[in-house]
């Protein structure tokens, strides 16, 4: 077994025994019991829009992926937060089983030698659980990909079939398809792609026990799949005319990119500090450890690639690398909250976009009174979920805002350009859609 010991804050992980870190014997048990998992969603997305146009269908199963992987990760960040994601030190099974039943006898074992480490039965449960909501997740992906690939095929047969005359004419009669014809179908391919390069990271999350750089990048993977179904769930909106574009200005545009790379910054910094373990590291505000600059050594908390707990040279890290790392990111939580607040009160001057402004803002101040919380209440779990949460909701807004805006000059240089494609037919006039 592993077991976890304190060290200046810290948890440091030890191998106790031989545990095959991989087993894939339960393998294709875990993938049926995420596919039992989906069904339930997938049902219900069928029973409700079976009978829907090809875009309104794809449309609800994009918005039902997006919720769900929004679920996944405030899950898996509560996995993390209550050591649990070595409840079952192998992958992807638990002890070479498909669920904690089956690994009853190694997981009491494991318990009575340490009743408080890593491996529990409600630990173990709660590492199973999101794994096997993980793979639900990248089922309704593959769902997605399929039926875009269909409708994408069913709208270039329809837009070469005959008319009464005999000629061959782009039919554009069946907006529905047109719209489904708008939504680039290699979108899903890629987040079926991603979908399983996150699953990776979440693998060496285990396999590699806890190693920061790769807990890490699986949170800011999970992010990005979060974005691109967001980008798609955005698509679908203003190919049904849902939501509109919004002009802009090319400086507004630019505020927009600066800081949402600012926002994927303070992630991985978040990222790091949960990972490393270093969230009480201060414990006082505004100063921390009652100093506006506190001892730290930058060199160690951000060597990136080290064991957690460890030096590069494999010595234990010091309190001063962890206050590093934690101020690191209070003082970045600075920069951040000023850029969405500078943001939130630009694009309010604009109507369309007045009501995104506002979420910016209230987002803005949750993840203030969130990120204190973690301080001053010593971490509760509670407000730790809702930084999480604040923060994929950020990621949310920010995308959707991006895909639903362009520069002032390009729209109406789009707008232009499709009012001269526009096509005549005998039967009436025929105009494409504004995208």
């Amino acid at each position: 077994m592993y077991y976890v010991h304190q060290h200046l804050g810290i948890k440091q992980v030890v191998n106790m025994d031989n545990t095959a870190l991989i087993n894939l014997a339960p393998v294709l048990k875990v993938m049926l019991l995420g596919l039992c998992v989906a069904l339930g969603p997938i049902s219900w997305w069928w029973l409700k829009n079976g009978q829907a146009q090809s875009t309104k269908r794809l449309q609800t199963l994009t918005f039902l992926t997006l919720f769900l992987t929004f679920d996944l990760i405030i899950f898996g960040a509560f996995t993390r937060l209550t050591d649990s994601g070595l409840g079952c030190p192998d992958w992807p099974g638990c002890y070479g089983s498909a669920s904690p039943w089956g690994a009853h006898a190694h997981i009491t074992a494991a318990q009575n030698d340490m009743p408080t480490g890593p491996v529990t039965h409600t630990k173990a449960w709660i590492e199973m659980l999101h794994r096997y909501l993980a793979t639900s997740v990248g089922v309704l992906i593959m769902v997605l990909t399929a039926f875009t690939w269909l409708s994408k095929y069913k709208s270039h047969a329809a837009s070469h079939s005959h008319n009464d005359n005999g000629n061959n004419v782009r039919m554009l009669a069946d907006y529905q398809i047109n719209a489904t014809a708008l939504i680039n179908p290699w979108w899903p391919s890629f987040s079926l792609f991603w979908v399983c390069v996150v699953g990776a990271f979440g693998a060496l999350t285990v396999t590699w026990k806890l190693f920061p750089a790769i807990v890490t990048l699986h949170l800011l993977g999970a992010m990005l799949l979060f974005a691109l179904l967001c980008k798609q769930a955005a698509m679908y909106k203003v190919a049904s005319s849902q939501t509109m574009i919004v002009g802009i200005s090319a400086q507004e545009r630019l505020a927009l990119w600066l800081t949402f790379g600012l926002l994927w910054l303070q992630m991985a910094l978040g990222g790091w500090v949960s990972t490393n373990y270093a969230v009480l590291a201060c414990n006082t505000f505004p100063t921390c450890q009652n100093s506006w600059w506190p001892a730290m050594d930058f060199e160690s908390g951000f060597t990136l690639w080290r064991e957690l707990g460890l030096t590069a040279s494999g010595g234990n890290i010091s309190f001063s690398a962890l206050t590093a790392i934690h101020y690191s990111h209070r003082i970045a939580a600075y920069l951040v909250l000023m850029a969405l607040f500078g943001l939130s009160w630009v694009l309010r001057k604009n109507p369309s976009m007045r009501s995104s402004a506002h979420w910016l803002a209230g987002l803005a101040i949750w993840q203030l009174i969130t990120g204190l919380s973690n301080v001053i209440l010593d971490w509760p779990l509670i407000a730790a979920l809702s930084h999480t949460a604040g923060a994929a909701a950020l990621v949310l807004i920010m995308t959707w805002i991006l895909s639903t805006t362009t520069v002032e000059r390009t729209l109406t240089f789009s707008i232009q350009s499709n009012s001269k494609r526009n096509i005549k037919h005998k039967s009436g006039d025929f105009v494409e859609h504004p995208l």
